[in-house]
Formats: C-alpha cells, sequence, structure tokens
C-alpha cells in the first residue's frame, strides 16, 4: 500500500483518455498527416467504396492508447511478451517481473515454457492487475514472413480470446514484437490494430477497456495508423481508407495467404455428373434440407460419384477440406458467447511430454437446452489453432445426466466434419469418472462408428491415475470434481496409502 499522501506508482485505466476523445497532440499529428488538398482529393475518389474498417463510436470508446509502462497499469490484465522459456530479458518483462515480485519467476516455472503465439495466464502478484497473460512473439525473417504474420496475429488473438473466457473487463497490451525478435515496427503494428479491432467486433461485447501501451519509439508509428483501423468519424474513415494496405486479413484479423486459399469453383470435366440420371437428381435434390447437409452440400450426390468411381481420393479430400472451411467461416463470423459463457471446453496446461491440454467438463454441457449446432461451430472455432500441434483431450464425465449425453449421431457428425489434423494430433483422450454404460457406449462407437480413435481413448477411475500423465498444477479441475473424486475414492487412496 502507498504510503498516505503519496502518489501511486500504478495507473487507473479511467483516468486515460479513450480514442474517441479528443486531444491536442492527436489532432496536430492528423493535421500533419492529412492536408487540405489531399483531403479533398482523396475523398471524391472513395466517396463510393465501403471501409473494411468503418467508423465505430462503440469500439474507438473502448481504446485507450498509453506512452507508458505496461506493468503499472490497473486493470484486469496485463500482457508481458516474452520467449518460449518465459525467461526473456526485455524492458516489459523486467518491469512486470520487478513490480509483480519474485513469486511470478516462482509461477513461470510451473508453466513450463510457452509455444510462439501461445498465451498463458498467471496471477498478477503485487501488480495492480489482477492476471498477467504471457505470449511469445515470433522471431522475424524475411524469408519467412508469412509463417511469423500468422505467429503473431495468433499472439494477439489468443491474448484477446483469454480476455474474453475469463470475463476480463479491461486489457493492457504492451508491444509484442520486441527490437530483440527484429519484426518490423509497422507491420507488428499492423498485424495488431486489426487483429483487435476485429476481436472486439465479433466477440468484445463484454470487454470495456483495452489499452496499446507504447514507448516513445511506438507511439509515432501507432498514432500514424490507428484511424486506419479506428477511425473517429465518418470523415476520417474515407480519408484513410486508399491508405490501408492490400492485406488487412479475414474477417478475424488473420493474415491471407493467397497459396493456401480453397478455391471454391471445381474444374469442369471429369468431375461432373453426366450420366442424365433425372429422377434420381431430382430425388436427390429434395434431400438435405437440414443445417449439417446445407454445411456439407449434396452429400448423398458426393456418395454416389464416389460409388461410381468419378471422384478420386484427392477431390475428396479437397471436397472435406472445403466443408470444413465452410464450418470455420462460419464459427468466426456468429455470436458464440453463450456457448462459451457454459465453460464446457477450455485450454489450461500440458501433459508431461509438453503437450496442450483441452479439458470438457460434461456436466456443463445441457444438451437438451442448447443448440447443438453453435455448440460443434464453438468447438470447432477454439479447437481449430490448436489442433495444428500434439494435444491431449480430458473428459470429465463426472455427475454428468441424461440431459448431459451427447448423441453418437452427433458425435459422429463433428468427427466427420473436422480436419485431419484434429484427429492426427490426437494424441490421448482422457476419459475420467467413466460409468458402465459410458464405457459400453465408448466402446461401441469406437469399434463401429469412427476409425483411429479406440487405441487412443484411456479410462481414468480417479485423478491419481489422471496426475501420472498430467502434472496437478497443469490442468484446471472444476471443484466439484475434485470434491467427487475425493469422497468416491478416498478408500482407494487411503489404501493406497496404508500399503505403503
Amino acid at each position: 500500500m502507498d504510503p498516505l499522501g503519496a502518489r501511486s506508482q500504478f495507473v487507473e485505466v479511467q483516468s486515460l483518455y479513450t480514442w474517441d476523445q479528443p486531444q491536442g497532440v492527436q489532432d496536430e499529428v492528423d493535421g500533419e498527416n492529412h492536408s487540405r488538398e489531399e483531403e479533398d482529393t482523396l475523398t471524391n475518389h472513395v466517396n463510393s467504396l465501403t471501409s473494411p474498417f468503418p467508423f465505430r463510436q462503440d469500439i474507438n470508446s473502448k481504446i485507450v492508447l498509453f506512452n507508458g509502462d505496461v506493468a503499472s497499469l490497473n486493470c484486469t490484465a496485463i500482457v508481458n511478451t516474452s520467449n518460449e522459456t518465459l525467461t526473456d530479458k526485455n524492458p516489459v518483462s523486467d518491469s512486470i517481473h520487478r513490480y509483480a515480485g519474485p513469486e511470478l519467476r516462482d509461477e513461470l516455472l510451473k508453466l513450463k515454457g510457452c509455444r510462439t503465439g501461445e498465451a498463458k495466464m498467471t496471477e498478477g502478484f503485487n501488480l495492480a492487475a489482477r492476471f498477467i497473460v504471457h505470449t511469445v512473439g515470433p522471431k522475424y525473417k524475411a524469408k519467412y514472413r508469412t509463417a511469423a504474420e500468422s505467429s503473431l496475429y495468433s499472439c494477439y488473438r489468443n491474448v484477446m480470446q483469454l480476455a474474453k473466457e475469463h470475463a476480463m473487463v479491461s486489457v493492457g497490451l504492451c508491444v509484442v514484437s520486441t527490437v530483440k525478435r527484429a519484426y518490423p515496427l509497422e507491420d507488428a503494428t499492423h498485424i495488431a490494430l486489426r487483429t483487435v479491432r476485429r476481436f472486439l467486433e465479433n466477440h468484445g461485447e463484454n470487454i470495456e477497456t483495452v489499452v496499446f501501451a507504447v514507448s516513445d519509439v511506438e507511439e509515432p508509428v501507432y498514432r500514424k495508423l490507428m484511424p486506419l483501423y479506428y477511425p473517429r468519424s465518418k470523415k476520417e474513415e474515407r480519408i484513410v481508407l486508399p491508405l490501408l494496405p492490400a492485406d488487412i486479413g479475414n474477417s478475424e484479423g488473420e493474415p491471407v495467404v493467397p497459396e493456401r486459399q480453397i478455391r471454391i469453383a471445381e474444374k469442369p470435366g471429369n468431375l461432373e455428373d453426366d450420366s442424365g440420371d433425372d429422377s434420381l437428381e431430382s430425388d436427390l435434390g429434395l434431400v438435405g434440407s437440414h443445417a449439417f447437409a446445407r454445411m456439407e452440400g449434396d452429400v448423398d450426390k458426393q456418395r454416389k460419384l464416389i460409388l461410381q468411381g468419378q471422384i478420386s481420393e484427392a477431390a475428396q479430400q479437397k471436397q472435406h477440406q472445403r466443408n470444413y472451411n465452410r464450418w470455420l467461416c462460419r464459427a468466426r463470423a456468429e455470436d458464440l458467447s453463450d456457448i462459451a459463457a457454459l465453460k464446457a471446453l477450455y485450454q489450461t496446461g500440458v501433459d508431461m511430454c509438453g503437450r496442450t491440454v483441452m479439458v470438457i467438463v460434461g456436466r456443463n454441457i445441457p444438451v437438451t437446452l442448447i443448440d447443438m449446432e453453435k455448440a460443434l461451430l464453438y468447438f470447432i472455432h477454439v479447437m481449430d489453432h490448436i489442433t495444428v500441434k500434439e494435444y491431449v483431450m480430458v473428459y470429465f464425465h463426472t455427475l454428468t445426466g441424461e440431459h448431459n449425453h451427447l448423441d453418437t449421431d452427433f458425435l459422429k457428425k463433428l468427427y466427420d466434419i473436422v480436419e485431419a489434423k484434429f484427429k492426427k494430433n490426437l494424441r490421448a483422450f482422457y476419459f475420467v469418472h467413466p460409468t458402465f454404460r459410458s464405457k459400453v457406449s465408448t466402446w461401441f462407437f469406437t469399434t463401429f462408428s469412427v476409425s483411429g480413435l479406440k487405441e487412443k481413448v484411456h479410462h481414468i477411475e480417479n485423478l491419481q491415475q489422471l496426475f501420472t500423465c498430467i502434472h496437478p498444477e497443469q490442468i484446471d479441475i472444476p471443484p466439484f470434481v475434485l470434491e467427487y473424486d475425493a469422497r468416491v475414492n478416498s478408500p482407494y487412496y487411503s489404501a493406497q496409502s496404508s500399503g505403503l
């Protein structure tokens, strides 16, 4: 606590100017950037165009540009930029460690590092901020620019996702791309600004303030580029439109890589069905009116062509990829906050092999009360970036009822929709506190409905078994699961102790 009458070393976020409020320096900079003649000329050219980043008063009122130390901010969470071992020495990290105290260093050791593009969270300890979100920016090399852009986007996107999942009101963002990592400041600023803008548009209804904490060197670049993504009037929106870069990302702000885009139109020729079977075509046109079929296209027609040998395996894979991308685009566009609020799916630490651990809480899925299609979309949305690397899943079946049991048709549909990376990179599925019925159902499902999953499923009777694969500090376990396990398995633990 500060001595009586002494100024606090921390800065109240509420005391800072938001981007929609007029500031003298800001207006001067704008005036230098946009002369009257340039403004009149450009306005005539762009009046008929629509900006991908339109003027939004509600978003601007959430944005703060702060020249100062991110560690001094009194907000729900601040961001620390570090390296893969979370031991980086840079001005941002040094300041955060100095204010937070030695407990932070001990806590970081438990996280066992962080991969580039990922984000992990700790307490704030002696900081004014309640939490610290640690992320690792990419090392920039021109030869691998595309990979660096995608990784930097992931840093900001994962930070904002954690803020949403933990119902954070305010977030203080440092500049993730440190000088040590050689990322061009202006390029990095474009990615930071547009990623946050898109997240606030699509998912930021409960986030009240995002602070961009910058240094003296970084501030002019941010002031120059912020009007592109956060125009403060319709007039400014028109003026800056021609200044936007060619790559403004997709609907989530993610960099668009042309060579990875899936072409929608098939090549004309041998993939078309020219059999002339009009009656069959007519019948097939009547099926598939439900939502799953609309997303996947005419599944029966595809199967008919496969059976006739008119679609190659490569074409099948391409069709599947296209279907999955439709689901992914929709998942990124829809408001899934009601599903996220259930806290039925979340990322925690890593297992003993360093693989990401994803948790599913069965009791938190009220199957009969929610839109299961939205649940599927949320699963795809959360898991898409996780599954690019090896991962494991922990499913707590603890105290689930009939209204929590997922239908096998739904699970089969999910398994059929997701990309190959979901299946290939899933290394283990830990089924915790199974019942006899759930074991039988799982056996039938993995034996007769899907392939390649059976050997990955492990039934875990108690948490001690789980802790042989995942350290306790690496997994967030719901309190009711801990209570149930202590009550039901206490005789087992007692017997183990007496045996020793």
